[in-house]
């Protein structure tokens, strides 16, 4: 039986230099997509720092960024909030993500570009597998659902687009893990990726 690479994997690797702020932006939203800060919990600066073993400067810049993004909010003189999600962001990103994605069908199936042929295998070989060789663990299966999604718009050619198509994924990333907390959604969408591959 042949090994074929993870599609996380074979993505064009981007070496990134991490600085303390990036580290603990990551953390924070780490904590809030996996639910150990949320909405509506309070915290300081100083918690976040002395938590996290850093100072307060990469704290407050990490904070910022998320306060940006629509995460979390600073209140007067008492800290910061962590928000509830605001779901009218979210369709809105769904619905970019469609277009990007539809685009990249679109170009994978009329092979206007040079389609990356290994990136279709490696899908494969995660998602055209009999029922019983499936994974039933749901963070698995939520990072090789993104995986798919990302491998899927990088396989088209089109690296802008694909570079778009991984900053809306992170951005919706909180809200994508709360599809698979139950088997049946796991199922479908191990089925639709499968059509979709098929196709």
């Amino acid at each position: 039986m042949q090994t074929v690479a993870h599609p996380s994997r074979i993505l064009p690797a981007v070496v990134v230099h991490r600085s303390r702020a990036d580290e603990a932006y990551a953390q924070l939203k780490s904590d809030i997509a996996e639910f150990r800060l949320v909405p509506g919990d309070r915290f300081t600066e100083s918690d976040v720092s002395e938590r996290l073993g850093v100072s307060r400067t990469p704290v407050r810049q990490a904070l910022f960024r998320l306060q940006q993004e629509g995460f979390v909010e600073v209140l007067f003189r008492s800290g910061w909030r962590v928000l509830p999600f605001d779901f009218d962001q979210f369709e809105q990103l769904y619905d970019l993500r469609m277009v990007l994605e539809t685009t990249a069908v679109q170009r994978l199936c009329t092979g206007s570009q040079q389609v990356d042929l290994a990136l279709l295998d490696a899908l494969a070989a995660i998602w055209l597998v009999p029922p019983s060789e499936r994974s039933s663990d749901r963070v698995q299966v939520a990072e090789w659902d993104e995986a798919f999604h990302c491998a899927l718009v990088a396989a088209a050619g089109n690296a802008e687009m694909a570079r778009v198509h991984r900053d809306v994924t992170d951005r919706i990333r909180i809200i994508r893990r709360l599809d698979f907390i139950k088997q049946p959604r796991i199922d479908a969408t191990y089925d639709e990726h499968a059509k979709i591959l098929k196709a």
